[in-house]
């Protein structure tokens, strides 16, 4: 459905930009998404040309992005999502757990600590 689509759209949109803030505020609506649609999310993780797919791709660069408060706010999503979408995750675990993994060496201790 078109309504459904809109907030994937966005969330896209957000998630795709180069801007720190913008991709900041792209995890938090998907973290809002999450909360309170996980369906619509896990329903289109599967779906090869849907904007989740994409929007996991993205979210993936994020948990390992080079400024801070972007990787620390990724990995703190990731935190809260992952009790929401449980098995929907499946498909992108792989991804998940490699852009993890490269921060189990960070200096910053709030990133490594996360």
């Amino acid at each position: 459905a078109v309504e459904e689509m809109e907030p994937l759209q966005k969330l896209h949109s957000l998630m795709e930009t180069k801007g720190f803030q913008t991709q900041m505020e792209g995890m938090a609506l998907l973290l809002d998404l999450c909360q309170s649609s996980p369906q619509l999310i896990a329903t289109n993780i599967l779906s090869c040309c849907s904007f989740s797919s994409q929007i996991f791709d993205y979210f993936v660069l994020r948990i390992a992005d080079s400024h801070k408060k972007v990787k620390q706010k990724a990995l703190d999503v990731l935190a809260e999502i992952i009790g929401a979408l449980e098995d929907a995750l499946n498909p992108v675990i792989i991804p998940l757990v490699e852009g993890i993994t490269t921060n189990l060496n960070s200096k910053d201790p709030r990133v490594h600590a996360t």
